[in-house]
């Protein structure tokens, strides 16, 4: 009885460091108080989130320059500039790519951005402002009917040349235990593990090239 009151005891020590302490680090990786408080596009398609993260990095680069590398992502595309080998054990079957396709410089409104093979999850493009904004919205791996859950990337262009990506992850759903667990517990910690690596790749793709416009090869 003792060693049970202790293992709960220890786990909601550790529940609570991870909740009050290492969540809202990494719920905001990178963004400042501004980028963390302001509306982004994407907003509306989860109006009343019950979850909402935002991340940023500094792109030593003008907008124009990172724009490409956003638009082929996607599992049959550029991959997601994450840890490739990962998302393969789990059957992603992902291929990241160092440069530009041009084929894959096309997106239009309604397109499917899939991070794995059919009934894998999946987004469909909702929003796209050229070098401004590339909005997403999930949606169920089988039917692919829209969820009420969103993935935006907006570059934000600064006085000195350089470009902060942002992007915000904001999830509606049902408040139950499950969900929370799933949510909350085991999806936002995975997520900012790839997230975090995606925008430190992009970086330094786009920095390699001297922060110009890449060229498609």
């Amino acid at each position: 009885m003792l060693t049970l009151v202790r293992l709960l005891i220890v786990i909601v020590l550790v529940f609570a460091l991870y909740w009050l302490v290492i969540r809202p680090w990494h719920a905001r990786w990178g963004a400042t108080d501004d980028e963390v408080n302001r509306s982004l596009p994407g907003d509306g398609i989860a109006p009343a989130p019950n979850a909402q993260v935002t991340r940023a990095i500094t792109i030593e680069a003008p907008a124009v320059a990172i724009w490409p590398w956003l638009v082929q992502m996607g599992q049959e595309k550029a991959g997601l500039y994450s840890y490739e080998q990962l998302e393969n054990l789990i059957g992603c079957d992902i291929h990241n790519s160092d440069h530009i396709v041009p084929a894959w410089q096309t997106i239009e409104v309604g397109d499917r951005v899939r991070m794995g093979p059919k009934g894998y999850p999946l987004f469909i493009v909702t929003e796209i402002v050229p070098d401004r904004a590339l909005v997403m919205q999930a949606a169920d791996p089988k039917t692919e009917a829209p969820a009420t859950a969103s993935w935006a990337f907006v570059l934000d262009e600064q006085p000195d040349g350089s470009t902060r990506l942002i992007t915000r992850s904001r999830n509606q759903y049902e408040p139950t235990v499950p969900n929370f667990v799933l949510w909350r517990v085991v999806t936002e910690p995975l997520q900012f593990l790839m997230e975090q690596k995606m925008l430190r790749s992009i970086k330094t793709l786009v920095e390699q090239n001297g922060g110009q416009q890449p060229q498609a090869t």
